[in-house]
């Protein structure tokens, strides 16, 4: 391994925990290697004050870290693997998927300890369309309210009252070691997670063939088989990560379960449904599950929600 390694990461919090753990797995593997982490702001870390889903365009969180490294300004890419568009630049890969950590999403509340809990006409918080639209179905009383901002405003933001309960992804709370605040985890029955959501990627020069092998010891089969399912149902509905998509794969033995989902923004419409087959064929399992949720109504609701955003 090279004496000097610079990691890409965005600067928040979490995104700077996530990449300090890819840096101290390094540093252990290989001691006489130095990793620095070089911070860098993304046009989704800029733009605060609007929901996600209308900023548009795809890449949101990764765009300026992956222009850095094809300029060689930096080595790796750190990203969480929900925020990767499907669509990468031809001479970059993410070659490297470390074990996933839970991809469930998080009920977090000062007050109350699940969404079954909360009184009628409570306020939740979410600047997600998969989020909101399960939860409108779930909970069609509640008042689901925008909530945008870096993991640590969003708490203070709740905990200051403008919110009676939050929604955030369970692995980045572990990853920060802040376990005690999710009140419940959901199951991926009651809600179904991102595209990826808990699994992390590191994104590599197609031509650092050295580099590649060298973090060969970081790469996870198992979490790279059920995130290559996601990946390819998001792919064939050329899903970017503010359209109301879910996708959760489980694999046991060699055998891939995985579960999709398509649905209106309001909520009233919800398309699921799950597939199962060997590991070997997880991406044509996606592709398939994809085919369909679009034949029984995908596309048009995905046709529906894009030219709003439009």
């Amino acid at each position: 391994m090279r004496p000097l390694l610079r990691i890409g990461t965005r600067a928040s919090l979490l995104a700077v925990t996530q990449s300090t753990w890819v840096k101290n797995q390094i540093e252990n593997q290989y001691p006489d290697t130095k990793v620095e982490l070089v911070r860098i702001t993304t046009k989704g870390d800029k733009i605060l004050d609007v929901p996600l889903a209308k900023v548009g365009g795809k890449g949101l969180f990764v765009k300026e870290i992956e222009d850095a490294l094809l300029a060689d300004e930096v080595d790796i890419a750190v990203h969480s693997m929900k925020d990767v568009p499907t669509e990468l630049p031809a001479d970059l890969h993410v070659a490297i998927i470390p074990e996933r950590e839970t991809a469930a999403d998080a009920f977090v509340s000062v007050h109350y300890k699940s969404i079954e809990g909360l009184p009628q006409g409570a306020k939740i918080g979410t600047s997600s369309l998969r989020r909101k639209s399960q939860l409108a179905a779930m909970r069609p009383d509640l008042c689901i309210l925008d909530l945008r901002g870096n993991l640590d405003t969003r708490l203070k933001k709740m905990e200051q009252g403008e919110y009676d309960a939050i929604i955030l992804a369970g692995a980045g709370l572990n990853r920060l070691g802040m376990q005690k605040r999710i009140a419940a985890l959901f199951t991926p029955t009651q809600m179904l997670p991102a595209i990826g959501q808990g699994s992390l990627g590191l994104e590599l020069r197609k031509d650092d063939t050295e580099l590649l092998q060298g973090l060969q010891f970081l790469h996870h089969d198992h979490t790279a088989t059920t995130v290559s399912a996601e990946r390819a149902f998001l792919i064939r509905l050329d899903g970017g990560c503010q359209v109301p998509i879910g996708a959760h794969a489980t694999l046991e033995g060699d055998k891939v379960c995985l579960t999709g989902l398509v649905a209106s923004v309001d909520g009233t419409t919800i398309l699921k449904d799950s597939i199962e087959g060997p590991a070997v064929e997880a991406a044509q399992l996606g592709t398939q599950l994809a085919e369909i949720l679009l034949d029984r109504g995908g596309k048009a609701i995905l046709d529906e929600v894009y030219s709003a955003q439009d």
